[in-house]
């Protein structure tokens, strides 16, 4: 038996055909547009994310001779879709994760004193991050679609929603706790839809989806919309929490971090939703069939990979992404160039929607292996401030930190990583535990593998990166950069 998985990318779609035994058989991918409306806006056209799913798909079958025996969805998490309920159509773009227009909304609840109160119900903070500020935002200013909602013609969710009910020609409505968590609107210790939430941003209960676990059959996909396939959907996650459960971190105290467009690095605290602090979220990881919640501590960094796509796209230093790591290893260090990659902002744990990306230190010696350098120490540097702030959280330390991901096939960037973190970092065979993940859910939820110690046996090691020297002295200037490029947008 094979599970098929689908991973709604931010960027693009993957597809992958697993077999029993854990290995990829073969895999597909799309990518599909980014618009930028205006400075700080990121939109995607739903029907572009659904024809890009479909082809991946078709790829990825095409160069499998074995047929799935169900489906796994994992999806970039916090994206604000809206589509007809029956038709699948949707009557305006989807609003991204990445996107920063909802931030004077943000400060508005923030000055009305709702943060707390929202952070104790969802674990989360108000941020433009989140899904419920995106929805706020079309109801005053699209009424057009929001017309739709208020008729009960068009529903409201996130992409693995918007997958789901164009995979069952609009038979199902559903996200899983894991998406459901990452809205604003999702009472994570209650493990439902909060109506306090959804009166305080507006959003109507009956336009969301209903929560289901997050492995077993939830629908069927329809044979007449998905590629003549008639298939158990058995798995949902988002990516982050998929890819924690491709890197078979079930444990509490496992974690892992995801290089992706952003990264993302979670710990499992079991089944005790902990209070976040230090700029952490506290996040659903995943529900199991008989309703019962894992948990865990997440810091969510907003750009990483994307800041080596942007060498490559808006500076044109690279052809592709993996030669930033050749360039980088062309010099001995940075020579003093910090680059504060907040493209779209700080995420954890400084937390400025404000914030813009800024490059320091640069001198007539500059050159491109420098700003290379730079760039991959930037990563490293992010992901130890929010591992610092979990070992504050949690009163532990990390014992080892997985890794996956695009970036993660990065050599120096991993080693910069364990050298930064002081722990080893350990880089599994297959890096795309996102769709791995997904595909794992299915499999657990249909009987492909009866239990996640079967799945523990599936993992196995690439690399493992020792710590070696720390360069403090880097680390400063990188904290020191941070500060100065804070708040930059309200300088008008």
């Amino acid at each position: 038996m094979s599970v098929l998985t689908i991973d709604a990318g931010t960027t693009g779609v993957t597809a992958l055909v697993v077999g029993e035994d854990g290995g990829v058989l073969s895999r597909g991918y799309q990518e599909f547009a980014q618009h930028y409306p205006e400075s700080g806006w990121v939109e995607h056209v739903p029907e572009e994310i659904w024809q890009a799913a479909l082809a991946a798909c078709q790829i990825a079958l095409d160069a499998s001779d074995q047929p799935p025996s169900c489906v796994g969805i994992t999806n970039q998490r916090e994206t604000a879709v809206l589509w007809n309920r029956k038709r699948g159509s949707s009557p305006r773009r989807a609003i991204v994760w990445q996107d920063r227009r909802t931030a004077g909304i943000c400060e508005e609840l923030r000055d009305l004193g709702k943060e707390g109160r929202v952070t104790r119900i969802t674990g989360l903070r108000l941020d433009p991050y989140f899904t419920a500020t995106k929805l706020t935002w079309i109801r005053r200013h699209d009424q057009r679609a929001w017309s739709g909602v208020e008729s009960g013609d068009v529903v409201v969710g996130t992409v693995d929603s918007y997958i789901i009910a164009r995979l069952t020609g609009g038979a199902r409505h559903v996200t899983d706790a894991s998406n459901a968590s990452r809205t604003l609107l999702y009472d994570i210790r209650a493990g439902r839809w909060s109506e306090e939430m959804c009166e305080l941003f507006g959003v109507p209960m009956e336009a969301l989806p209903e929560v289901v676990p997050s492995y077993g059959a939830v629908g069927e996909t329809e044979p007449e919309e998905f590629l003549g396939l008639r298939l158990p959907i058995a798995g949902i996650a988002g990516d982050q929490q998929a890819a924690m459960f491709g890197q078979n971190c079930y444990s509490p105290g496992t974690s892992k971090c995801t290089y992706g467009t952003g990264s993302f690095v979670l710990v499992n605290t079991g089944q005790e939703a902990v209070d976040p602090e230090h700029g952490l979220l506290s996040t659903v990881l995943w529900q199991h069939p008989d309703g019962t919640l894992d948990y865990a501590l997440e810091g969510a960094i907003f750009v990483t990979g994307a800041a080596v796509q942007w060498l490559r796209d808006g500076l044109g230093m690279l052809d592709s992404a993996p030669q930033s790591e050749a360039l980088a290893r062309a010099v001995e260090d940075s020579g003093g160039v910090v680059f504060v990659p907040a493209l779209t902002g700080l995420g954890a744990p400084d937390w400025d929607p404000y914030a813009r990306g800024a490059i320091f230190g640069i001198t007539r010696g500059t050159g491109r292996a420098h700003l290379a350098r730079a760039t991959l120490e930037a990563i490293a540097f992010e992901v130890r401030d929010v591992a610092e702030a979990m070992e504050r959280a949690s009163g532990t330390r990390l014992p080892e930190l997985r890794v996956d991901g695009g970036a993660s096939a990065n050599d120096l960037l991993c080693q910069i990583q364990a050298d930064q973190l002081a722990v080893s970092v350990a880089r599994p065979m297959v890096q795309e535990t996102t769709a791995l993940g997904a595909a794992f859910l299915a499999g657990l939820g249909t009987g492909v593998w009866n239990s996640t110690d079967e799945l523990k046996d599936t993992w196995k090691l690439d690399r493992r990166f020792e710590p070696g020297k720390r360069d403090e002295a880097a680390y400063r200037r990188w904290r020191v950069a941070v500060e100065r490029s804070k708040g930059w947008t309200e300088l008008g």
